[in-house]
């Protein structure tokens, strides 16, 4: 029988045996490569273990793609080419440590298709995400996934504080969404009929990255964590990154 081990608490670790062996989602938040944090992957890959998740989904923009934004790009910034070309090695290393992922469409990892629109190319003409990334066959992208009753979209329209318990509403489903970084956590609604949830996954940003300069007089900064689904879509939980006493000052 395994020991209890300190450093988690014990409603944790109770939580966690109960549950290794019984499936799961795992949620890794948004990642924005090439800027994620240097430490987020292993952070996700450590939790997903500990709970014994047997699904992993990607809440979404992946990539960040500054360089084909439509806002004002900083001069110091990499061109599109070379800002793909690191996102590619990135993205490599996500496959390798997790070979099968859903992935949600985000409104970053949509700006290809957004610029070729606002271009007037064709949609025979494009790539498709797979293909633009050059991913494994377990890699597959979509706006939304149901996986056990719950939906997972990217939460790209929603805003603020409470933008994940508005979109479960809206869904009239239990949902998970990422997009709002400044915000990580669950929140129950319960009526005569049914028990949903609406669960903010955080991201997974390197808050001292040039793409992310913008945010340095932002009162909020970003929420680092990911997420994790259990009891068949019953339980949600979110759990943050321990980024230890240092606090950003962008």
């Amino acid at each position: 029988m395994k020991q209890y081990r300190p450093r988690l608490s014990q409603k944790e670790f109770d939580l966690i045996q109960q549950h290794r062996n019984g499936g799961g989602v795992g949620i890794i938040g948004d990642t924005h490569e090439p800027f994620c944090h240097p430490n987020y992957r292993d952070f996700c890959y450590e939790v997903f273990d500990r709970f014994g998740v047997s699904e992993i989904v990607h809440i979404g923009d992946e990539v960040d793609n500054a360089a084909l934004s439509y806002h004002e790009k900083m001069a110091e910034m990499p061109n599109a080419e070379s800002e793909a070309e690191t996102a590619q090695r990135a993205m490599e290393r996500w496959y390798a440590t997790f070979p099968d992922v859903k992935v949600c469409v985000g409104n970053h990892s949509a700006l290809p298709f957004r610029q070729a629109t606002s271009a007037g190319i064709p949609k025979r003409f494009i790539k498709s995400y797979e293909e633009i990334w050059n991913a494994p066959k377990g890699w597959k992208w979509e706006m939304q996934w149901e996986i056990d009753g719950v939906l997972y979209e990217h939460g790209t329209g929603s805003s603020g504080a409470m933008a994940h318990k508005n979109r479960a509403i809206a869904n009239r489903q239990s949902t998970v969404i990422g997009h709002c970084h400044s915000f990580g956590g669950v929140n129950y609604m319960a009526s005569r009929n049914d028990l949903i949830f609406g669960m903010n996954v955080g991201c997974g940003i390197d808050v001292d990255a040039m793409a992310f300069s913008y945010g340095k007089n932002f009162p909020k900064k970003p929420t680092l964590g990911c997420g994790v689904v259990l009891d068949g879509g019953r339980t949600a939980i979110f759990i943050p990154m321990d980024l230890g006493s240092r606090v950003s000052i962008i």
